[in-house]
């Protein structure tokens, strides 16, 4: 499959939310990635259900929304009704990962699970089967335009290959410093979904910047 580029709301301009809304609706991209930060998981608070409805009412993509929050299981049918098609938990805060997989897909939203830069992927080894996505966390959760870290693409690796045979529609995202200095490397190991911030907000022609990273997939062919 082509590989999905979801610019991250978190870097958006917020005094002009429905501008950056409308470009994204005008450009290559496929999702609209979105943070849910609650101050106790990580230490930043971001949107909330007037928020993701505010950006559901004007989005023509599908919302891919990332719960970075404790107890997530007490908010998922509202995460739906605010217009989420993806809803990914941290592994980290679930203990009964598998019920909460099994509650996002009786929702009929994409069921993802993520993991932080310090959780080994073989924690997903029970559950792989069962999930849609793996949100993958490239840097330490909780703020924007951080460094990318390096070991993210020895373990993109090790989940795709966790995956063969046994999930191959598994979608692998990249949350973190992504850019057009790592993207490439990243699609080669086994990403298939590159969440982009900072990259494409603060560049000069943000239109330009997501389809330079929809439009990459050429410099993987003879890597």
């Amino acid at each position: 499959m082509n590989h999905l580029i979801a610019p991250s709301v978190l870097s958006a301009d917020f005094a002009n939310l429905q501008t950056d809304i409308e470009m994204i609706n005008r450009s290559d991209a496929d999702w609209f990635h979105i943070d849910i930060m609650d101050g106790v998981f990580v230490p930043n608070i971001s949107f909330g259900f007037p928020v993701l409805k505010a950006i559901f009412k004007h989005a023509v993509k599908p919302l891919d929304v990332h719960l970075m929050i404790v107890d997530p299981d007490r908010y998922l049918e509202q995460f739906k009704q605010a217009g989420a098609a993806n809803i990914s938990v941290h592994y980290e805060v679930c203990p009964h990962l598998h019920r909460t997989i099994q509650a996002i897909k009786d929702l009929g939203c994409r069921a993802g699970v993520a993991i932080n830069p310090h959780t080994p992927v073989q924690v997903l080894e029970d559950i792989i089967e069962d999930i849609d996505l793996v949100c993958m966390m490239s840097v330490n959760p909780g703020f924007g335009g951080q460094k990318f870290i390096l070991n993210t693409y020895k373990k993109v690796k090790a989940l795709r290959m966790m995956a063969s045979g046994r999930n191959e529609n598994l979608l692998i995202e990249i949350d973190g410093g992504v850019n057009m200095n790592n993207a490439a490397a990243l699609l080669r190991a086994g990403a298939n979904v590159l969440v982009a911030g900072n990259s494409v907000f603060e560049a000069n022609d943000p239109i330009k910047a997501i389809s330079g990273l929809k439009n990459i997939s050429h410099l993987t062919e003879n890597a």
